[in-house]
């Protein structure tokens, strides 16, 4: 399986990580207009917990500032702040979601960066925000793997016994590619991190990109597989598989250059059955916007459902049949 990178990459794709800042700054979209006090959007759905339950699971997207990182695949700054959220603004959005939002047994926190980044979440505001989370079996954030340390610790302490599971971004284990991701990281930071996580006792989730820029599909579920590999090999207790998706610009880019395109639908489906062969940990795949990816309009609804159930009960469905493709997601 090769680790190389087309040919094309070095005249499309800067090489230092501040001219790919630049790179990727340039050709962003406009943001979207957001209010600091409430969260950007929230909702309730099912998850199977590490217990094997499906339990109501509380989703809130927190309105605060942009991640330092300029990732080449993120899309989640468009729903950003470019200043920092007063101290109090955060909890006013989780009690506004709370409010609105059916009981859930797991709560997830998701901020389009990282939870222990001081200048995203106020560390001021952590006291409160335990105080607001405490009720949940489960409390789920995500966090850049460079700043797992003391900000993390302090905020589980203050759940006081309360399950903390930490989301990271290991994206993929192929070298060059991860490199090339303008991540800040690489797979032996990632380890570490997720070593310090776990002699704290605390959850790691990893979420895993099927077929990221500069990759072919013919490889991309090999190093899918390799992913998952690497990530229970850390300690993961869940990962979720997602398909890289355009629409931030900078992706838009490289895949009128050849350097991009979404995966195939069956490419996510066989990297799910493959991490839950394992049996080592929880898989996920992630259904938003799965129209991006290359499907087959005759089966397109019955393999989402067929995901959907997976990851509800943490078992491979029976594979779905296409008379139309023949069992390939293509037109």
């Amino acid at each position: 399986m090769s680790t190389t990178l087309p040919s094309i990459y070095p005249g499309i794709y800067p090489e230092s990580r501040a001219d790919r800042d630049r790179w990727i700054l340039a050709r962003r979209p406009q943001r979207n207009a957001l209010d600091p006090t409430r969260p950007y959007a929230f909702f309730v759905e099912d998850e199977c917990s590490a217990t094997g339950e499906i339990v109501p699971t509380a989703t809130i997207f927190l309105t605060n500032r942009e991640c330092p990182w300029r990732c080449l695949m993120c899309d989640l700054w468009q729903n950003t702040l470019t200043k920092t959220v007063q101290p109090g603004e955060i909890p006013a959005q989780i009690d506004y979601a709370l409010e609105q939002l059916p009981p859930s047994r797991q709560i997830k926190l998701y901020n389009s960066g990282s939870f222990f980044d001081p200048r995203a979440i106020p560390i001021q505001d952590y006291p409160q925000i335990a105080d607001q989370v405490r009720q949940f079996e489960r409390v789920v954030v995500e966090s850049h793997p460079a700043l797992i340390g003391e900000s993390c610790f302090r905020f589980k302490d203050l759940l006081i016994g309360g399950d903390l599971e930490v989301a990271m971004g290991l994206e993929t284990v192929h070298p060059q590619v991860l490199e090339r991701l303008n991540k800040g990281m690489t797979l032996e930071q990632f380890a570490e991190s997720a070593k310090r996580l776990r002699e704290r006792e605390i959850d790691l989730r990893v979420f895993i990109l099927v077929r990221p820029p500069f990759m072919k599909e013919d490889e991309s579920l090999q190093w899918a597989k390799r992913s998952l590999d690497f990530s229970f090999d850390c300690g993961a207790t869940a990962v979720t598989l997602i398909p890289t998706r355009g629409g931030n610009g900078a992706l838009d880019d490289l895949a009128l250059a050849g350097e991009f395109a979404p995966p195939r639908l069956i490419t996510l489906e066989a990297a799910a059955e493959y991490g839950l062969s394992l049996g080592r940990g929880r898989v996920f795949a992630d259904l938003w916007e799965t129209n991006q990816m290359t499907i087959c309009p005759a089966c397109y609804d019955f393999r989402t459902a067929r995901l959907r159930w997976m990851n509800l009960h943490q078992a491979v469905a029976d594979a779905i049949r296409c008379e139309q493709c023949g069992g390939e997601a293509e037109p």
